[in-house]
């Protein structure tokens, strides 16, 4: 059976072509921009029981919908949307999708909420 990232995975593979360098922030720059209360949308592209599991807040919309649910994006698309998921690839493919579709504020999340973890909350789970 084929696991619901690896079918993400593949899905955005298909729907994009592979990605180019696109821009990052690092966990401690996120973490400024929430305690500064700064304006931005920070979306969580992962599966739902990743989710919930272990999650840095923010909106959700799993990789693979991203396609068919963009019109709910855009009224961002000239503000800044930080994406994530677990370790910063599949948010690295989703920000290359977004910014090809005219979403120039899009960065990722560089290592994912496993560096947020790391770095920022050691109470939030590492899988």
């Amino acid at each position: 059976m084929v696991s619901d990232t690896a079918s993400e995975r593949a899905y955005l593979q298909i729907a994009i072509p592979p990605p180019m360098a696109v821009p990052e922030i690092t966990v401690s720059e996120l973490a400024a921009r929430i305690s500064e209360d700064d304006d931005f949308l920070l979306l969580d592209v992962r599966p739902g029981f990743e989710r919930d599991f272990s999650n840095i807040g923010g909106a959700h919309m799993q990789m693979s919908e991203i396609p068919a649910r963009l019109a709910e994006l855009e009224e961002y698309l000239d503000q800044d949307i930080v994406v994530y998921c677990r370790s910063g690839q599949r948010s690295f493919q989703v920000v290359h999708f977004l910014r090809s579709r005219g979403f120039s504020g899009a960065v990722n999340l560089k290592g994912g909420i496993l560096a947020w973890s790391r770095e920022i909350d050691p109470d939030i789970p590492q899988y």
